[in-house]
């Protein structure tokens, strides 16, 4: 089972920061400059927090995971916005884990 999650990060050092959401990219749609939407497994969501884990600074960055509960069922995405309207910034990425 799949849950939405939106993923949050505030990175104090550019060089980690590029890190970061070039490895988000790999997990989910990004949606603004530092939060992603991201479908986890169980297993996806722990393969994200490790691999963010290792390129984060524990004492100065930030990363937040936001559980919005099961994918399924949730129907088409709802965003809203106020001020510019919401686009999607990247095409959707694919999560590929290798098992069969």
């Amino acid at each position: 089972m799949r849950n939405t999650f939106l993923v949050c990060y505030d990175i104090c050092d550019d060089k980690r920061l590029r890190a970061v959401h070039r490895t988000m990219r790999d997990f989910g749609d990004h949606l603004q400059y530092s939060i992603f939407e991201c479908q986890f497994t169980e297993s996806d969501l722990l393969r994200c927090r490790h691999a963010l884990s290792e390129i984060i600074d524990h004492r100065d960055d930030q990363v937040l995971f936001v559980d919005l509960g099961p994918s399924a069922g949730r129907g088409e995405r709802v965003i809203t916005a106020v001020g510019r309207a919401y686009s999607p910034i990247d095409s959707p990425c694919l999560v590929i884990d290798g098992r069969e």
